[in-house]
């Protein structure tokens, strides 16, 4: 007789649930379901969002890569051989936002950190459950680290945001931006030497509660 334990132990893990749905809906996106990619749009859309809106540091430029984004993957969908699903588009979006910058050098223009000095507020994650005065720790805290990601070289810039604002291992960061092992490393530990400098040689900035 089965037990209730067996039962559960049959089931799937919901790690293990999630990616077999996500399977499914890539495979129904390739034969041309829109309405499953709209749904994997809707898993990811945040996360690419967040991507291009901390690399190039303009909401409306972000939102054009996001979209960018997503045309190009529905367009190479069927590209995509399996394996981890995120790094992928990811790698779509990291070239969209590099397009963008290499656009954005032909044409010289505001810069970046103008850019974030110049924006009302952080869209990246909208939380309308907070107190105000967390909003605007929070508003803090995002226009700070927007201007530190800005002094860091793309490629550096690139790898912080992957490892420490996406939570990709080092692996699929080297997936992602087409690049060794030892030069994930490498960029990482140089961008975070170089935030680390930043944030002490601009403690004023800071919100008070972080300036010990």
């Amino acid at each position: 007789m089965e037990t209730e334990e067996s039962t559960l132990a049959a089931q799937p893990a919901p790690a293990q649930t999630q990616l077999l749905e996500e399977d499914r809906l890539i495979l129904a996106s390739q034969a041309g379901d829109i309405g499953a990619f709209n749904q994997l749009v809707e898993r990811y859309q945040q996360a690419v969002f967040t991507l291009c809106r901390r690399m190039l540091g303009d909401p409306e430029l972000a939102a054009d890569a996001t979209q960018e984004t997503f045309l190009n993957a529905y367009e190479h969908l069927g590209q995509f051989r399996g394996g981890a699903f995120k790094p992928w588009l990811l790698r779509i979006a990291a070239n969209a936002c590099y397009d963008v910058l290499r656009s954005r050098k032909r044409r010289p223009s505001t810069s970046l950190d103008e850019l974030v000095d110049n924006e009302e507020e952080p869209k990246d994650f909208p939380d309308t459950g907070e107190s105000p005065e967390q909003y605007l720790l929070r508003r803090e805290l995002g226009q700070l680290l927007l201007r530190a990601l800005a002094i860091l070289p793309p490629e550096q810039r690139m790898a912080v945001i992957l490892s420490d604002i996406q939570g990709l291992s080092y692996n699929e960061i080297a997936e992602v931006t087409g690049s060794e092992l030892g030069t994930v490393k490498s960029r990482l530990s140089r961008a975070r030497a170089k935030l680390r400098d930043y944030l002490e040689q601009n403690r004023e900035l800071l919100p008070r509660l972080y300036r010990q």
